[in-house]
């Protein structure tokens, strides 16, 4: 038996075996049956191979980009907190009973501005007390001199001993110790029937009052309210000692670098600031350095206390390619993107990836400029298979769309475009 090959229907194919006629004599009938058998397998060998042509999957479609070339910079993420420039709690300087209060709770005090009064009569009591006492003093002071004169126009007619006008002389000394101590003393009595007004030391933000009036306050003690200034405001974040590292050997995150911080509820980064503070010493428990940055607030939107999410610039300008994030492939530990080659076959890539923009996605190293990158279509692909590419694009983001924080850990929290990048 051997096999029949076809006449190009199947080619490369085998029809199966058929037993040759016998070399001996057969009667006509039974040789028109061998004729009509052999043309009958060979046709059902050709459909069978037709039928295993047209099965076959055709290659799947796919849409191929070259990679975005674009001038992007860096930004690292923070969380931290607003802090008020500056804060204090208002008390006394004296002790008394709490008369009135000038102000509403929660209202916007300027420096100086009286906010509550304390009980001023026993103050200017010992005033008037002090202004007698020096009015007491000035007389005798007078009259020490008076009498002083009056000793040496005797002792220079010889009426009166030298020591008499010696003794003189000590009463006025002493008596002008008198009128300057009497003198302070008024000062200082003055100074608190001052005290007995409590002003606001800074413009800002006053709290409700937290004690009413009637109740007696203690010197340095009782706390009367709270101030916190409202323009400019603070925001304290902490970061790594592998970010300060980078920073410092950068040069990038000094007094003066930029910064912008976005609230819980905004999705752009838009109140702009800068770097005022960094911490000279590494917390050597946490391995984490302080610093502060300073933004504007005049309207006063943002109070202390309230947390934000911090991006300070984490590089200068760089040219960089660009893909969607979404073409990105996890293998294990592995990122890979699949590149279509010159013959349509898919070819896969192991990438290092930067930052987010938007929902492009930074490669550092892996992909070439002219590389056909599938953008969609990527589930379809196999490393080694034949794919039907399409040609399509890639947008670019904005700079002022807002950065997403990065889903898989970056050299970077996020970036921005910031021009397209010369070729």
């Amino acid at each position: 038996m051997t096999p029949l090959r076809s006449g190009g229907a199947c080619p490369g194919r085998s029809l199966p075996a058929v037993a040759k006629p016998h070399r001996q004599p057969l009667s006509d009938r039974l040789r028109a049956w061998h004729s009509r058998s052999l043309a009958l397998i060979a046709a059902l060998a050709i459909a069978a191979c037709a039928d295993n042509e047209a099965s076959s999957p055709a290659p799947p479609a796919v849409t191929v980009a070259e990679p975005l070339i674009r001038t992007v910079r860096d930004w690292d993420d923070f969380v931290g907190r607003f802090e008020a420039v500056q804060s204090v709690e208002v008390r006394p300087r004296m002790t008394g009973y709490l008369q009135s209060v000038h102000f509403t709770d929660g209202q916007y005090v300027r420096a100086g501005q009286p906010l509550f009064t304390i009980d001023p009569r026993p103050a200017r009591a010992a005033l008037g007390q002090a202004r007698a006492q020096l009015a007491r003093a000035e007389a005798l002071l007078a009259n020490a001199r008076t009498e002083l004169a009056r000793s040496e126009t005797l002792a220079a007619a010889q009426a009166a001993s030298q020591e008499e006008v010696e003794q003189r002389r000590a009463a006025v000394r002493a008596g002008i110790a008198e009128v300057n101590a009497a003198r302070a003393n008024v000062e200082a009595q003055q100074i608190q029937v001052g005290f007995t007004t409590v002003r606001a030391p800074f413009s800002g933000h006053v709290s409700e009052r937290l004690v009413d009036v009637g109740n007696s306050v203690v010197a340095d003690q009782t706390v009367l309210a709270r101030i916190v200034s409202v323009d400019p405001i603070h925001f304290a974040f902490e970061g790594s000692e592998a970010l300060l590292l980078k920073y410092q050997r950068q040069g990038l995150a000094g007094p003066g670098a930029e910064v912008r911080v976005r609230l819980q509820d905004e999705t752009a980064y838009v109140h702009p600031g800068r770097v005022d503070y960094m911490d000279p010493m590494v917390d050597p428990g946490a391995g984490t350095v302080r610093g502060r940055a300073v933004l504007p607030n005049a309207d006063g939107f943002l109070k202390p206390g309230m947390v934000g999410r911090l991006q300070l610039a984490g590089s200068g300008n760089y040219r960089a390619l660009l893909v969607p994030d979404a073409a990105i492939v996890t293998d294990a530990s592995r990122r890979l993107v699949y590149i279509v080659d010159g013959e349509g076959t898919v070819v896969s890539r192991v990438v290092e990836l930067g930052p987010l923009v938007g929902d492009l996605r930074v490669i550092v190293r892996g992909v070439a400029a002219k590389d056909q990158v599938i953008i969609s279509g990527v589930q379809r692909a196999r490393p080694g298979r034949k794919v039907r590419p399409k040609k399509g694009t890639i947008k670019a983001t904005t700079a002022a769309e807002a950065p997403r924080p990065a889903a898989i850990a970056p050299r970077a929290s996020s970036a921005e475009i910031v021009a397209p990048a010369k070729t």
